[in-house]
């Protein structure tokens, strides 16, 4: 895999670039998750210790834009959106990329359509041995110029590595997401399996294994989310827990705690090990240290939080939940939805529906802060342009260059 990424440059950013490189340089085992502070006078941001694009994002784009560069003139398609950020896939429009189907798999395209002249992009998410057969009859190789997210793979093969061991296999993730029905479809292909969304579902699982609830129970909840006749009390004697990667950490470890609190109780704590298998290696690095350093912001004062992201991100929706717990919290797609000092268009996931909020940005006699962080999936220049925004409604600021100079001197070492 390569590791200097090609990235374009209208993707790069000044402002946020800067605090990285410098955190970067002072931190680089990344132990201290403190926030650092942005102060323009009358208006100060807290930028998160991890956030913006992660591994998998950079590996996903790089690989992208390098195939529009080396092959021009060749009919490109991406599966569906290639990583959840608007930004990123109307450029990727722009340069010439069709999608074949939306995120929640309405077919653009048709795929009998496709010669074996054509180029398919698989998505950061990965795609289903279903798809990947169609592909292949098409004469279209779906593994040549597949963006798959390492950490994604990774969650395969432990499911595989299960299956094998005779274990069935319980998916922390939305069923209905790209990356979870992958992962669904890669592991059936070895294990039972049955996709929990929550603690609460976890709980529900847990009560079916403990005899509890009646198994009944089993298919309202699980029916259209597990495969073709998962029994609870049997393929649940011997399982594991992996989840969908962009899935809160604490959640995960909360359904993890949950279903293995349940075999202990049935079959003993000494005998526990034998019926459910220790998964914590699939959690993914980088949606953690988001998580890890958006928990460190909780810990300081903030009059409010701006997370920066796509709306059918789920890692930034993630992000938006810890945050809304503390602070006023708005889930913005970019610098348009704010509107004016007196007014913000955000997105509302609970509601599923975009909201004008006025007066959103707080009086106060001392500065104002803002927590400002973004998506694993989305570019540091939005949360830049962002930024600027904001301190063009505050009389006073200072300039950015003034700002980033300490960042400056403490990269350089002076």
């Amino acid at each position: 895999m390569p590791k200097d990424f090609l990235i374009p440059d209208l993707y790069q950013s000044e402002i946020i670039k800067t605090v990285k490189n410098a955190r970067q340089i002072l931190d680089p085992r990344k132990k201290d998750r403190k926030p650092s502070i942005l102060d323009f006078g009358p208006v100060r941001f807290l930028i998160p210790r991890h956030f913006g694009f992660c591994y998998g994002v950079e590996n996903a784009i790089d690989i992208a834009y390098r195939t529009v560069e080396q092959h021009p003139g060749k009919n490109i398609y991406l599966l569906s959106e290639m990583i959840h950020n608007p930004t990123v896939n109307k450029n990727l429009e722009k340069r010439g990329i069709r999608f074949l189907f939306e995120t929640d798999g309405t077919e653009r395209i048709p795929l009998s359509s496709l010669t074996p002249d054509d180029i398919v992009i698989v998505p950061a998410f990965g795609t289903t041995l279903e798809m990947q057969k169609k592909l292949e009859e098409q004469g279209v190789n779906p593994y040549q110029y597949d963006t798959t997210c390492p950490f994604v793979v990774k969650v395969w093969n432990r499911g595989r590595q299960l299956g094998k061991k005779g274990y069935s296999l319980v998916i922390h993730g939305k069923h209905q997401h790209e990356e979870t029905r992958a992962t669904f479809s890669h592991s059936a292909q070895q294990a039972p399996c049955v996709v929990v969304l929550n603690p609460e579902e976890a709980q529900v699982l847990a009560d079916i294994l403990l005899e509890k609830r009646p198994l009944s129970d089993f298919d309202h909840y699980f029916g259209e989310k597990s495969t073709e006749g998962f029994h609870p009390l049997e393929d649940l004697k011997h399982f594991g827990v992996i989840n969908q990667t962009t899935m809160l950490a604490s959640e995960t470890r909360q359904v993890m705690e949950i279903l293995k609190g349940a075999v202990e109780k049935k079959y003993g704590a000494s005998d526990a090990e034998m019926h459910f298998a220790d998964t914590s290696d699939t959690l993914c690095y980088a949606t953690n240290e988001n998580q890890s350093a958006t928990y460190a912001l909780l810990k300081e004062r903030a009059d409010m939080a701006l997370v920066v992201g796509g709306y059918n991100s789920s890692n930034t929706m993630h992000l938006v939940e810890l945050l809304e717990e503390r602070f006023p919290t708005y889930h913005i797609r970019d610098a348009s939805e704010i509107t004016s000092p007196r007014e913000i268009h955000h997105y509302n996931q609970w509601k599923k529906e975009m909201q004008q909020t006025r007066s959103w940005i707080p009086k106060a006699a001392e500065p104002i802060t803002i927590a400002l962080t973004s998506g694993a999936s989305c570019p540091d220049a939005l949360v830049d342009e962002v930024l600027l925004k904001l301190t063009s409604y505050f009389e006073g600021c200072r300039p950015v260059e003034e700002v980033l100079e300490p960042f400056r001197e403490e990269a350089a070492g002076e």
